[in-house]
């Protein structure tokens, strides 16, 4: 018999507004996440993904579906239920007016951790989050990665089953980003299971184990990140630009491409075969290129389009 998820989504909807002004923000959508795994939900802005971490949390009632989270039904039993959950949002809401060790064990309070235990666990999150030596620094003190990391190793403080963690690295400069990936990743090791949106696809595809693509609420590509990639997308991408970009796109590039899309002054040629776009563009003058394998950014935009989304 297997292990029951521990966090399932059937037929999950939700609508705002009324009548003319009703908008549906998740329509039908479903999941299931494995323990131990990192589940990524990617789309577009207003595809509904931070709407979905909320309801999954209880912090909004859907109009239908079903949501079982670490073993209980939401949102009747969310406050429970987020005893064993953490959380990472969007914005960094940490409390200017306590230290770094303030904050987290203030935050500990909030799931009846009596101080003597937090206390004992501050030591460990901020060796986790390599703040040690700010332990007694105020927030404002802190640089982005830092308030970033120990926005992290708070969401641990309750020795969560499983993390929410949406988009935890936007705004961060590389290093950051890297130290934040390998954070998650010793977290993966030890058994964590972390749901995460982000709009980075190298974050995803990193990271993910599976991921789903949604928009407009609908869940439209569910699987391992390679194993999509294959399924969807050309092995192979040329990305041609300069000034004889778009006029020898509209010639040699489509003959030669699978499938070909134009984005600004930029040629994106799909092909199981790149010789001869290549073997092309090595005699054509006012063009340059790039030759790359398919990734899970191309997967995005296919299933999603290149439009902009506000």
């Amino acid at each position: 018999m297997s292990e029951p998820s521990i966090l399932s989504v059937s037929n999950l909807r939700k609508t705002y507004g009324n009548g003319k002004a009703r908008h549906v923000v998740i329509d039908g959508l479903s999941f299931a996440l494995r323990r131990g795994e990192c589940y990524g939900l990617l789309g577009p802005n207003g595809a509904g993904k931070t709407t979905t971490l909320r309801l999954c949390l209880g912090l909004a009632v859907p109009d239908s579906g079903e949501i079982t989270l670490v073993g209980k039904s939401i949102p009747a039993h969310a406050r429970p239920a987020r005893l064993r959950v953490g959380v990472v949002p969007q914005g960094d809401n940490l409390d200017p007016d306590f230290t770094v060790a303030e904050n987290l064990l203030v935050f500990g309070r909030y799931f009846g951790i009596d101080d003597a235990a937090i206390k004992e666990r501050i030591p460990k999150l901020l060796e986790f989050a390599s703040l040690t030596n700010k332990k007694d620094a105020r927030i404002g003190e802190l640089s982005g990665g830092m308030r970033r990391r120990l926005t992290l190793a708070r969401a641990l403080v309750n020795d969560p089953d499983l993390i929410f963690m949406d988009e935890p690295t936007t705004g961060l400069d590389p290093q950051a980003r890297h130290l934040i990936w390998d954070r998650l990743k010793s977290l993966m090791s030890e058994g964590k299971t972390i749901l995460l949106t982000t709009h980075f696809m190298d974050e995803a595809e990193r990271l993910c184990d599976r991921l789903a693509v949604i928009d407009h609420g609908h869940l439209i590509a569910e699987g391992a990140p390679r194993d999509l990639i294959g399924q969807h997308i050309e092995a192979e991408v040329v990305e041609v630009y300069g000034d004889n970009a778009l006029l020898w796109g509209e010639t040699e590039g489509r003959q030669k491409s699978a499938r070909l899309e134009i984005s600004g002054e930029t040629i994106f040629c799909y092909t199981n075969n790149a010789r001869p776009l290549l073997d092309g563009l090595q005699a054509t003058t006012g063009v340059r290129y790039l030759h790359r394998p398919a990734n899970l950014e191309d997967l995005f935009l296919k299933l999603t389009g290149r439009e902009m989304r506000d």
